[in-house]
């Protein structure tokens, strides 16, 4: 059958179209994005406004016409930490229902984590042995350990590349100061963590996901995304540590001629630099492979795995 998944996001809504049955490898059909940066609609009581509400209801709108022009048989909606952490997420919740017919599921962080693990086991298989899984997002960092398809440990911490920007970072290019106060913050808040997943013993393959850790791969010297999805990518501790001080020097704007940086992306790279330096620092990570799948493939092959089988 024909899938769709919206995701609701911190930075975009993306409806991924996929041709997928029980046991088969899901095929991308169709992708339809738009940029909404819910994020940083928040106002000073951490509220979804109405502005906001407006262009999220049409975006949704937007990818319904989407999936019914690329006809999709079912649509499995969700949000991540921008609606979950809303002061009125349940009246935007109940808006978007009313005025698109769409129930958003809310994942929490702790679901967010396990379903990219899921979708990062799926495509590297049981041969990566122990995997450990990093997903820097716009709103909140997940981290995942495992050997099975569901890990042993799943966290999510407030370190999205967005949010630290908007919180941390407020000029172009960045004060040297507010890096070094941000550097701080996020290796204190990883740090807390990586007790929880050290018991389990090293892992055997160390695996990231996201835009933002494709990008440093990619201005690192990794393989354009026209090579193909089986070409393997990586990033090295060593290339990260050389590119941070480099990042930090540049505006947004410089940082969007990068190799593999789009503008929409390049003002929120500096922080999730700091959080992919961090989190490969703090767990002793030198090399880490880039997963072209995550949290919507995740998302899709739960589905599947709950379908009969014809």
């Amino acid at each position: 059958m024909r899938l769709g998944v919206l995701d609701v996001g911190s930075n975009t809504v993306h409806l991924l179209v996929v041709d997928a049955h029980p046991g088969a490898r899901p095929l991308p059909a169709h992708s339809h994005k738009a940029e909404l940066r819910l994020a940083q609609l928040l106002d000073g009581s951490g509220a979804i406004g109405p502005e906001g509400v407006d262009k999220l209801i049409e975006t949704i709108q937007d990818g319904l016409q989407a999936a019914e022009d690329k006809g999709v048989e079912a649509l499995l909606p969700f949000a991540t930490s921008a609606v979950r952490e809303a002061s009125n997420a349940d009246d935007v919740l109940a808006r978007v229902k009313t005025e698109t017919g769409v129930e958003l599921q809310v994942l929490t962080g702790e679901e967010e984590a396990r379903l990219t693990f899921l979708a990062a086991r799926r495509w590297f298989g049981w041969s990566a042995g122990k995997l450990l899984i990093l997903d820097i997002g716009g709103g909140s960092l997940e981290i995942a350990y495992g050997i099975d398809e569901e890990p042993d440990a799943a966290v999510s911490l407030p370190l999205g590349a967005g949010r630290l920007t908007a919180g941390w970072l407020p000029t172009d290019p960045a004060d040297p100061a507010d890096v070094r106060a941000l550097r701080r913050h996020v290796r204190a808040q990883i740090a807390r963590t990586v007790g929880e997943f050290t018991r389990f013993g090293a892992p055997d393959h160390v695996v990231a996901t996201s835009k933002t850790f494709k990008a440093l791969a990619r201005i690192a010297g990794a393989a354009r995304s026209m090579e193909g999805l089986y070409v393997q990518r990586e990033l090295k501790r060593r290339s990260l540590e050389d590119w941070v001080p480099r990042l930090t020097s540049m505006t947004a704007e410089e940082r969007a001629a990068l190799p593999g940086v789009s503008p929409s992306r390049s003002g929120q790279l500096l922080a999730g630099a700091l959080v992919a330096e961090g989190a490969m620092d703090l767990f002793g990570v030198d090399t880490l492979e880039i997963c072209p799948w995550a949290l919507r493939e995740g998302v899709i092959l739960r589905r599947l795995d709950h379908m009969p089988s014809e």
